[in-house]
């Protein structure tokens, strides 16, 4: 039989010989599930064909499909094309927010959005992490929150735990690794408050 290839690629001159190495071996999910099978198997077909796709299908199509799904949806509600959502039981969203495209929601854990909110093209709501002080590299799931009136500008990441409050608003290409103030406008990795957000009627 013939051997299998390796390559490993180490430097150790930080770390003492005490020191325990990543192990992806060891990886488990632990007690963690998506929900019930039937449900996981049946909304990827229909996330892929109908969410995660170029067709503009109407959004009152996809917002009754993701209520059948367990989702809590408000009124008019906008889904743009090549929008994917991993979990739509774990998804809550309030009146006349929009999802803009290629919007990812990787709701492993809860996400919440309120009412007037703006995910512009290219956000991605990342629940799921992993705790990189462990060798078995474990999951590190938390809840995220968008309170009213938020606005995730494009291409974003809001990382696991954030919640943003009212109003609070996140730059282009930024990331959210801890909690945006209401009415202030954030940028940068890791993003931090530039300005205040001032609104006219």
């Amino acid at each position: 039989m013939p051997r299998q290839p390796t390559l490993s690629v180490a430097s150790n001159r930080n770390q003492g010989a005490d020191h325990p190495a990543t192990d992806l071996s060891r990886f488990r999910v632990g007690g963690y599930r998506a929900g019930p099978l039937w449900k996981v198997v049946l909304w990827y077909p229909i996330n892929y064909y109908l969410f995660d796709t170029p067709i503009p299908w109407p959004s009152r199509l996809k917002v009754g499909i993701l209520r059948l799904f367990g989702a809590d949806i408000g009124k008019g509600v906008v889904i743009k094309p090549n929008v994917r959502i991993k979990n739509p039981w774990r998804l809550r969203m309030g009146n006349h927010s929009w999802i803009g495209e290629s919007v990812w929601i990787d709701n492993m854990e809860d996400v919440v959005i309120g009412c007037h909110v703006n995910l512009s093209q290219g956000v991605i709501l990342l629940t799921g992490n992993h705790d990189y002080t462990q060798s078995n590299f474990a999951f590190r799931l938390a809840k995220i929150t968008l309170e009213d009136g938020v606005w995730i500008g494009a291409r974003s990441v809001v990382c696991p735990g954030v919640t943003c409050r009212s109003h609070a608003v996140l730059s282009v290409n930024s990331v959210a690794s801890k909690p945006l103030e209401p009415w202030t406008v954030y940028a940068g990795n890791p993003a931090v408050p530039v300005r205040p957000r001032v609104m006219s009627a």
